[in-house]
């Protein structure tokens, strides 16, 4: 008879050992052969499986940073610019978007990128002072500018 709730657990009394064994075998029960019934096989394959995981949780991280430096870097050369160019001068600009959603605004919003993209191309050939002196968009640029008095 096995009992697996809490209030079960408290009335039947067992070891504590039994319980340390169906914690383990929990996370066991998907794998193939013994690993998923005995426990001293069970404790080294969910051991192995939680360091996995922990690695896997850092190469996601990894991955989409890669993924998403690819997409920006496609979306700026379609607009005439390298990727290292168009992110130094963002930078310069002002212009705090990190990869994440610089890589979304160039599947999602093709428009707002190139805009982005001119921007970064007039701070390259004209510099900060050009780019943001004169209060004035260059051609194509859409932004919000509040004006205090």
């Amino acid at each position: 008879m096995v009992l697996l709730t809490a209030p079960l657990r408290v009335r039947a009394r067992l070891t504590d050992r039994y319980w340390q064994v169906q914690d383990v075998l929990k996370y066991a029960r998907h794998f193939r052969g013994r690993k998923n019934r005995c426990c001293s096989l069970g404790v080294r394959a969910v051991h192995r499986a939680f360091v996995k995981c922990a690695n896997a949780r850092r190469l996601k991280k990894r991955n989409m940073r890669t993924l998403w430096i690819n997409r920006i870097t496609a979306a700026s050369q379609e607009h005439g610019l390298k990727y290292p160019s168009f992110i130094s001068n963002l930078i310069k600009c002002q212009v705090e978007l990190n990869r994440k959603v610089l890589a979304d605004l160039a599947i999602y919003e093709p428009k707002t990128f190139k805009s982005l993209a001119a921007l970064a191309k007039r701070r390259r050939e004209e510099g900060l002072v050009a780019a943001l002196g004169d209060e004035k968009e260059p051609a194509g640029i859409f932004s919000r500018v509040v004006h205090y008095q």
